[in-house]
């Protein structure tokens, strides 16, 4: 059974000078990792969206595109007149792909789409998000049996409207690990004190990197999936967690991503039947994106990546008491 994936580029949904571009896929090369096959996918139906969005937020969306090129919000996120067709089509190769692993046609999955989704909340776009790909990925695959589904945002920003859309939701669980104090402002430990053990935050000072995502990953994220034990893991993969993204310091390197992402696979393999998929979010340097991607296939397929000497130069914060605190908030 092969790994499979989806690309939903979206050369049409572009504004000037903005960081959230084409540009930023340029530098794949999908073609360079065995035991991958392309998926074919379809546009997203609107039920499908209203599992996470209300009918009037959707609505306005199209009329917004319609009218576009417009900045609809202040991060800023844009519409051009393609756009919604874009973001049902990116919302729809999630779903495909997702709906592949679970009738178990695909080992594990990854779509590569824009715009982007986490912090898309169900009243509005946001954050140069559109439709909410992952959530609407995972409240999917709920509507199809799944008991529960465990949403892993390893971005460097929080995903705030992941969070909202599932904040009372009990089969619906969100761990992220973001840099404190940037965009959306969200993202604190004790920030959903109804739904311990199932909406958990882990905000990281500047600099975490590669030891400190690791010592994450197996103490906090790692006995956290074995309580909640989901069916279904959906990655929010965020490739801006690189010590050189232009918009973030965090300080991840390929070979970071590729050991939290092998860490992923390894535990849907002990929770899930390794039913897991990985969904683009952020990432604005098109190298990082294309080593990161790669890693993340690397991961997923069980091959070895090219060693990629990308290391970041700062020295890691002690997060060891924040592991404690989250342990302890969540009772693990």
């Amino acid at each position: 059974m092969k790994s499979v994936y989806s690309v939903v580029p979206g050369p049409k949904h572009k504004f000037p000078d903005h960081p959230e571009s084409p540009e930023r896929l340029d530098l794949l090369n999908l073609a360079a990792i065995d035991g991958l096959e392309k998926a074919t996918c379809s546009p997203a139906k609107i039920d499908d969206i209203a599992r996470v969005h209300t009918n009037r937020m959707i609505e306005q969306l199209e009329m917004d595109c319609r009218q576009g090129p417009a900045i609809i919000d202040h991060a800023p996120t844009y519409v051009t007149r393609e756009s919604y067709q874009i973001a049902l089509d990116a919302a729809g190769a999630c779903l495909d792909v997702t709906r592949a692993v679970l009738r178990r046609d695909a080992r594990n999955a990854f779509a590569i789409v824009r715009p982007p989704g986490h912090h898309a909340e169900p009243d509005r776009p946001m954050g140069f998000c559109l439709f909410n790909n992952a959530a609407i990925a995972a409240l999917d695959a709920v509507a199809m049996g799944v008991e529960r589904v465990m949403v892993v945002d390893y971005d460097a920003h929080h995903g705030n409207g992941t969070q909202k859309a599932f904040w009372n939701n009990p089969r619906a669980g969100y761990f992220s690990t973001h840099q404190e104090n940037i965009y959306p402002g969200s993202g604190w430990m004790e920030e959903a004190p109804q739904a311990r053990g199932r909406i958990a935050n882990f905000p990281l000072p500047a600099y975490s990197g590669d030891a400190s995502f690791n010592i994450i990953f197996e103490q906090a994220l790692t006995p956290l999936l074995h309580a909640f034990k989901p069916g279904l893991i959906v990655v929010s993969a965020g490739f801006d967690a690189h010590w050189r993204d232009p918009l973030t310091s965090l300080g991840l390197s390929t070979h970071g991503y590729h050991s939290i992402s092998k860490k992923l696979v390894e535990l849907a393999g002990e929770l899930c039947q390794g039913q897991i998929v990985f969904v683009l979010e952020g990432g604005y340097d098109p190298h990082n994106v294309a080593n990161g991607v790669h890693a993340v296939f690397h991961a997923m397929t069980g091959s070895e990546p090219t060693n990629v000497q990308d290391a970041s130069g700062h020295a890691e914060p002690d997060i060891s008491k924040r592991v404690q605190a989250f342990r302890k908030w969540h009772g693990l």
